[in-house]
Formats: C-alpha cells, structure tokens, sequence
C-alpha cells in the first residue's frame, strides 16, 4: 500500500521526443575527483524556473552533512555544469516543467539538477553507495533516461530508515518518481553487467527542490 497522502510519491513519465533529446547528452558526463567520481559520472547544475524558461545560477558546490550522507557527508563536492545545450532543449524544459508543476512550485523557484550516469564497473556496481538516506529537500525527482546491458537498480523507498522497502521499482526510460523527501526515505540496489564483455551503464536525473519557508539563503 502506498502512502496516504497523495503528494507523498507520484509516479509519471516524459515523452519520447524527450527522452530522444537528453539521451545523447550523457555521452559527456566527465569523471570526478571524488570518492565515487570514477564510475558516477556527474555534470550538476543550480537552475531557477519561471514562466516555462531555466536560468543557470552558476553555483557548481554542493555538500550534504554527515546526518544525511555518511559516505560523503561534510564534503564540499563541485562539479561542470550541465551544457547549455542540454537546459536549453524541449526534452529538459518538459522535465523541469513537470517536476515544478507536480510539487506547485513557485515562479523563480531554485531547483537542483544532477546528471548522472552510474558505470557498472564492478561485480555490483553501488548506485546510492549511501545506503538508506534522505536528501535534505522537500521535493525530490528521480528520473530514468537510459539502461544498457545491466540488470539491478531498482529504486527502493520507506518510510524511516529501519523498516524493509513499501515500494521497489526499476525506472524504464523516460519514467518519473517524484517523492516527499521529507517524508520518505531512499535507496537504489546495486546494478551489473548482463554481458561481463560490454560496457553497462545507468543513466539518471535527479532533481531537488526546497519549498521557500525552507530555504537556506547564503
């Protein structure tokens, strides 16, 4: 049974023209320098959304505290923005669109993006090597764009942090879970290769958002 109330996870999907547009746009998502940089590859961008158009805010660092990432917790992690081409393309103003619509946000509402694709690079590849864990936002979108060659990586929430999953899913392309970040916890299961001989990959979107009462101004 899912959770009673009705913002809490809402599942839907993109379109094929967008998910035929922002495909391609993984092929360039650089390696980083930290703990998980080799095989979860990231460009991350701070965008704010008003009237249909994304804005890039230029913010490139982002940390979480130890309380909410053990793995990585009290790190400040910077990271290439996402190409302009790709905020500037229908397929991410859908996906924009659809994540400030679903969650009623307001005009000029900041919004966190990562994209991210996970390299099953080892016997299971860690897709949330954090475990269990909430993000620290209200709202929160996880977003399938492509899998090749893998088997695994189903999204996995609950409703605290000692319980077995409600819900398990594997995000197909172009399918959307959005969920109450503050209400729910998250965890992904690890993915690998069908095919030891072939490159395998996930590629994701993940979008944050916090409702303006909760905002952390700098």
């Amino acid at each position: 049974m899912l959770p009673s109330h009705s913002n809490t996870l809402h599942l839907t999907q993109l379109s094929h023209h967008a998910i035929e547009q922002l495909s391609p746009t993984f092929e360039s998502l650089p390696k980083t320098q930290h703990a998980d940089g080799q095989y979860r590859l990231r460009r991350y961008s701070v965008i704010s959304f008003s009237d249909g158009k994304l804005q890039q805010l230029g913010k490139q660092k982002f940390m979480q505290t130890n309380d909410i990432n053990r793995f990585q917790g009290n790190v400040v992690r910077q990271f290439e923005p996402i190409l302009e081409s790709t905020l500037a393309s229908a397929g991410m103003r859908e996906l924009v669109e659809l994540f400030a619509s679903a969650n009623s946000l307001p005009n000029n509402q900041e919004i966190e993006i990562h994209q991210m694709r996970i390299s099953a690079v080892f016997d299971e590849t860690q897709v949330a090597p954090e475990g269990i864990h909430q993000d620290g936002f209200n709202h929160i979108a996880l977003v399938g764009i492509d899998r090749s060659n893998i088997v695994g990586g189903e999204i996995m929430l609950y409703r605290n942090n000692n319980e077995a999953p409600f819900f398990r899913k594997v995000l197909e392309d172009g399918e959307v879970a959005m969920l109450a970040d503050d209400k729910l916890w998250h965890n992904a299961k690890p993915i690998r290769c069908i095919n030891k001989n072939r490159a395998g990959h996930m590629d994701v979107f993940v979008l944050t958002a916090k409702e303006p009462s909760h905002a952390l101004h700098s």
